[in-house]
């Protein structure tokens, strides 16, 4: 299978956020505003370790601040609670990522499609940046997996697909268990298995297993599992990627 990353830069479908030439706005804003939004992001960047180490429940609020460096009153001037920090992690780690994905796929019709792409994208992330990985799998193996999300978009499209009569699956709801299971293992095996660095990559060798182009292997089995065709979910899983760049992805 031919690597997604040299994708000829000429088929690429680009939608690239403008980005202002005029000073930055950290430039401009005051000292006090600024020492607030840098504390702010510390405590998120310690909420993250934490909860994709132990849960949202696992973890207290001076874990936080003592691993943000920051003063336990000063949580306070930022979040209400612990779920509160808890609901702007998941916005800023989950949803960013999940309105990135309805950008991505809002130009293709068809609902394999749809699923392929958001497939392969998800674990080319969590290949890329490990602790966002290990937090989709922590939180995604949780009741809240349902209404929020990756999980409920997932369900959404899995929906989508079932109206428009491309899944002929008989259960709906095992076969969103059975592709957002998948989805969490295959991040689960990058992770352990595939990404740089990863602490059990050996062990891949000693199996004869490959984790090359994990991310097309992976969509082409769920499609399958949704009813596609071998040889059709493979051609599904391997369609020129689209392309959306923010400003911070450009960067």
């Amino acid at each position: 299978m031919p690597k997604t990353t040299n994708i000829p830069a000429a088929k690429r479908t680009v939608l690239q956020t403008p980005v202002a030439a005029a000073e930055p706005a950290e430039a401009r804003e005051p000292r006090g505003a600024r020492r607030k939004r840098e504390t702010r992001a510390r405590l998120l960047g310690a909420a993250l370790k934490l909860m994709a180490r132990k849960g949202m429940d696992g973890v207290a609020i001076n874990e936080i601040t003592e691993a943000a460096d920051v003063g336990f009153g000063s949580f306070y001037n930022h979040f209400e609670s612990k779920e509160a920090i808890y609901a702007a992690l998941v916005e800023s780690v989950f949803d960013e990522f999940t309105d990135w994905l309805d950008r991505l796929t809002t130009g293709l019709t068809d609902p394999a499609e749809v699923i392929a792409v958001s497939v392969r994208y998800t674990l080319m992330r969590a290949h890329r940046e490990p602790l966002w990985g290990q937090f989709l799998v922590r939180e995604g193996f949780s009741s809240r997996m349902l209404d929020r999300g990756l999980g409920k978009r997932l369900l959404r499209d899995l929906q989508r697909g079932m109206v428009a009569k491309r899944f002929p699956v008989a259960d709906p709801f095992v076969a969103f268990l059975s592709v957002g299971g998948t989805m969490l293992t295959a991040v689960t095996a990058v992770l352990g298995f595939v990404a740089p660095e990863a602490p059990n990559a050996a062990i891949l060798e000693e199996l004869r297993f490959s984790g090359e182009h994990l991310p097309e292997r992976t969509a082409a089995t769920l499609l399958q599992t949704l009813g596609l065709k071998r040889a059709e979910a493979e051609k599904v899983a391997m369609r020129e990627l689209p392309i959306v760049m923010s400003a911070v992805e450009a960067g």
